[in-house]
C-alpha cells in the first residue's frame, strides 16, 4: 500500500494483530501485516521463549511486543511481597468466587495454588519486573513496542529510542491522545468502546477522528470492533493510518481460547458482550456468561489491579480447563475478552486467511468509495 507507516515499519498492509498466541503473531507478520505479541501474563523467561519461537517462524518479517508498564505503580516505588499481595485479597471476594463456582458444580480446591503461580504478573507491574521484561523484549529485533495501559514510562521511551523501535500506546479519549503525543509516543492506537479487553466508553466512529484531530504527524491506528476490511477502510477514511485488531484472531484455528469459548464466540451476537471491572479491576469488555452475570448481579465491588486479577484469573483458568473436558457448568461460566465485532465473526478460519480477507474486503470498499466520484 502507499503508506508511510508501512514503509517505516517494513510491512505491506497496515493491519496490526494483537494476540497472546505466538502462532497468530507469526502468521500475520508472514502475510504482510504486523503481529504484536501480548506478553502481560508472561514471566521474562516465558517471554524469551515465545519471542525466540516468533523470531524463528515469522519469515524474517517485522513483529512487535505489547506490555503493560503502568506509570502510577512505578511512581509509588513500592513493591509488595507475594504474601502481602495474597493477604490483601478480601474474604468477601474469595468467598464469592468459591460460591459462584460451587453453584455451577465446579470445585475450588486449587485456587490458592493457582494464585501463587500467577504472582509473577503482579511483579511485571512494578519497576523491577517491568525493567526485566523490557530487557527481554529489546534483546530481540522487534519493530514495535506498545504500552497497553496509560502513558509509557520514560524508561520504555528511552530504551525504545536507543533501539530505534517505535512506541505505540492505546488511548480511549482525545485527552489521552494529547497526553501521549506530549510524551513523545510514535503511534497512537485509538481504542473505541467496542473493543475487547480494556476499553473506554467512546465509540470507534467518534474516537478515531477526535484522536486524529490532535495527533498531528503521529500516525493513528483505529481499534475497537474492527473485524473486517471494510471497517478498516472506513477508519482510514476518517484519517487513521491502519487498524489494530485483537478479537478477530480469537476464532482462528490458531487462536488461544479453548474450542468451547471459540464456539460460544462464533454463535454470539454483537449484544453478547459486557463491559465490567470484575476481571482485572479496570473496565474491560468480555463475552457474557454465567460468570459475568454473577458478578454483575451480586458480586462485591471489584478491587484495583492487580488484586482483582488474582481473584478472577485462577478461577477462570480452572473453569476453562474443566470446560474443555466437557463439564457443562464450567462451559456456562466460560468467558474471554472479546469486542462487539464478535457478531461478525461467524466462521473459523486461519489467521493468514483473515489477513487475505481483510485485503480483499478493503479493496472492494475502496472501489465502492471511488465509484461514488465517477461520472
Amino acid at each position: 500500500m502507499n503508506s508511510a507507516l508501512c514503509r517505516e515499519l517494513g510491512i505491506d498492509f497496515p493491519l496490526f494483530a494483537f494476540s497472546h498466541c505466538r502462532d497468530v503473531v507469526a502468521a500475520v507478520s508472514r502475510t504482510g501485516g504486523m503481529g504484536v505479541f501480548g506478553a502481560v501474563m508472561y514471566t521474562p523467561e516465558q517471554l524469551r521463549t515465545e519471542l525466540e519461537w516468533i523470531d524463528a517462524n515469522c519469515g524474517g518479517k517485522p513483529y512487535g511486543v505489547d506490555l503493560i508498564v503502568p506509570t502510577s505503580i512505578q511512581r509509588r516505588g513500592a513493591s509488595l511481597t507475594d504474601d502481602q499481595l495474597l493477604a490483601g485479597l478480601p474474604d468477601e471476594h474469595l468467598t464469592f468466587v468459591k460460591a459462584t463456582l460451587a453453584h455451577a458444580g465446579v470445585g475450588s480446591d486449587d485456587l490458592d495454588e493457582r494464585r501463587r503461580a500467577m504472582l509473577h504478573f503482579s511483579h511485571n507491574l512494578d519497576s523491577g519486573g517491568a525493567e526485566e521484561m523490557l530487557d527481554v523484549a529489546f534483546s530481540f529485533p522487534i519493530r514495535l513496542i506498545a504500552n497497553a495501559l496509560g502513558t509509557p514510562p520514560q524508561i520504555m521511551l528511552d530504551r525504545a529510542r536507543a533501539a530505534g523501535v517505535p512506541v505505540a500506546a492505546l488511548v480511549g479519549s482525545k485527552k489521552h491522545a494529547e497526553r501521549q503525543v506530549a510524551a513523545g509516543v510514535d503511534i497512537l492506537v485509538a481504542a473505541g468502546g467496542e473493543a475487547g479487553g480494556h476499553c473506554g466508553e467512546i465509540s470507534t466512529m467518534v474516537l478515531v477522528p477526535e484522536v486524529v484531530s490532535v495527533a498531528g504527524d503521529t500516525p493513528v491506528l483505529a481499534a475497537g470492533g474492527i473485524v473486517t476490511g471494510r471497517q478498516m477502510a472506513a477508519a482510514m477514511a476518517m484519517g487513521a493510518s491502519g487498524a489494530w485488531c485483537g478479537s478477530v484472531w480469537l476464532t482462528t484455528a490458531e487462536g488461544e481460547p479453548s474450542q468451547v469459548v471459540k464456539d460460544k464466540m462464533l454463535a454470539a451476537t454483537s449484544s453478547d458482550t459486557v463491559r465490567s471491572r470484575s476481571r482485572t479491576g479496570k473496565t474491560s469488555r468480555q463475552l457474557k456468561s454465567a460468570w459475568t452475570e454473577a458478578w454483575e448481579a451480586q458480586g462485591p465491588s471489584p478491587l484495583p489491579m492487580p488484586f482483582q486479577s488474582l481473584i478472577s484469573e485462577p478461577a477462570l483458568a480452572r473453569i476453562e480447563k474443566l470446560a474443555q473436558g466437557g463439564h457443562q457448568g464450567a462451559a456456562e461460566l466460560a468467558t474471554y475478552w472479546v469486542g462487539q465485532g464478535v457478531g461478525l465473526m461467524n466462521q473459523m478460519t486461519s489467521a493468514a486467511e483473515v489477513v487475505q480477507e481483510f485485503k480483499r474486503d478493503y479493496l472492494e470498499a475502496a472501489e465502492r468509495l471511488m465509484a461514488t466520484l465517477e461520472e
